[in-house]
Parts: structure tokens; C-alpha cells; sequence
């Protein structure tokens, strides 16, 4: 198993390094919070409601309780009730827009992260969320879906996003996996899935990219 570089730093030490740079030490000693996490928890246990004696709760068997105030019926709205939105639902989503621009099969992928991953770093190759381990390339995907391409678990396919701009997306080597999820949807990890969104792909209002619903193709690999 390769070791990693010396060199290698933590994204938190990252962070420190680059504020150090920017704005100095004078008033945050970015080096003495990256050096402690325990700093940086009592830090946020000051400003942070629900974190009070956050590194003291840490210690505790499962973590504590964030508390969710929806769930306690507490509405912090001027009418202090739940507000819904009337907006109106799209026409139709991207899938089934994407589907009359090709005559395969289209899913919806969402790219999500592993039980050992933090955003995009990634700290090992089990997923125990999901029963993976030691790997990161697969696909996971509806049973029914699987027998409508005549696909096994452990067959590699190339995923292929399904856009207009004449611009070839695709990622290959991905190990099919059987699992519970809806069908005409799938699933696969980031960011070894990142290559398969369009840069001009973004949400309406928020401009975020829109890596939870990429309209893509599978094609099984020989």
C-alpha cells in the first residue's frame, strides 16, 4: 500500500495556511487552531447554538443531539408557523428532457460521498453505509433496472452524460452493484464522477452545480 507524502497537509491546515497569508495572525492565530482541533471545537461551541461543551460531548459513546427545531414544532418565521411555497413544479425534468436527444435508456445520477470521505477527501475505500470496500468505482443501481440492461453485479459500464452541447462526458470502469434505490435513478461516488457535469449545468436561483441530477447513459463494458 503506498504511504502518503510527507508533505501531505490537512485541509484544515490548508485553510490556516492560506488565511495566515492573507490576512496574518494579528487577531486569529490560524496556526495555534490548526495545530489543536479541540481550539477550533471551543471556538465553535462560542457562536454556534447547540454546541455549547462541544469537545466535552464528543467524548460521549454516539456523539450528541443537534436539535431540529422543526421537529419540536418551533417555527422561526414573523407568523411563527410552518411556510410552504406554492412555485410551480417544472414541465419536466432534466431525464426526461435529456430523453428526446438520445434513443437509450436515460437515469438520473446523483454523485455522493462515502462513509470515509469529507467532501472530496477521501480518507479510505470502505463505504460501510453501503456494504463497499476497498473501492470506489461502482455504480449503484435498481434491480429492475439492471435486468432492463441485462446487466449483473460486477459488470464495468461507461457512463455517459446525455447533453446538447456536442461536448463527450463520460467515465468508464464503473462496477455495477445491486442496490435499494428508486428505479430510473442512480448512484455513484464524487469526484471520481465530477467529469460528467457540465460547468453550464446549475441549478435555477441557487447557480450551484447540479451534481444530484445528471441525466447519463450506462453502457456495459465487454
Amino acid at each position: 500500500m503506498n504511504q502518503p507524502s510527507t508533505l501531505l497537509r490537512s485541509e484544515t491546515a490548508i485553510i490556516a495556511g492560506m488565511a495566515t497569508a492573507a490576512v496574518g495572525n494579528d487577531i486569529v492565530d490560524w496556526q495555534n487552531l490548526a495545530s489543536d482541533y479541540a481550539l477550533i471545537r471551543d471556538e465553535i461551541s462560542a457562536v454556534i447554538p447547540g454546541f455549547a461543551d462541544y469537545n466535552e460531548k464528543i467524548k460521549a459513546g454516539r456523539g450528541f443531539y443537534l436539535q431540529n427545531l422543526a421537529a419540536q414544532r418551533q417555527w422561526n418565521t414573523a407568523q411563527k408557523k410552518a411556510l410552504f411555497s406554492t412555485a410551480e413544479l417544472p414541465v419536466q425534468l432534466a431525464y426526461e428532457i435529456a430523453q428526446n436527444n438520445t434513443k437509450n435508456h436515460v437515469f438520473t445520477l446523483q454523485t455522493l460521498r462515502s462513509h470515509d470521505q469529507y467532501n472530496t477527501s477521501i480518507y479510505g475505500l470502505d463505504d460501510r453505509y453501503r456494504g463497499v470496500y476497498g473501492q470506489r468505482k461502482v455504480i449503484f443501481i435498481n434491480a429492475n433496472d439492471m435486468a432492463t440492461l441485462s446487466l449483473i453485479s460486477g459488470d464495468l459500464v461507461k457512463i455517459t452524460t446525455v447533453s446538447t452541447d456536442q461536448v463527450t462526458r463520460s467515465v468508464t470502469d464503473f462496477k455495477v452493484m445491486e442496490y435499494d434505490i428508486p428505479a430510473g435513478c442512480i448512484a455513484a461516488y464524487y469526484p471520481e464522477t465530477n467529469p460528467l457535469v457540465p460547468l453550464e449545468s446549475t441549478a435555477e436561483d441557487c447557480g450551484t452545480p447540479t451534481s444530484k441530477s445528471i441525466p447519463v447513459t450506462l453502457e456495459k463494458l465487454s
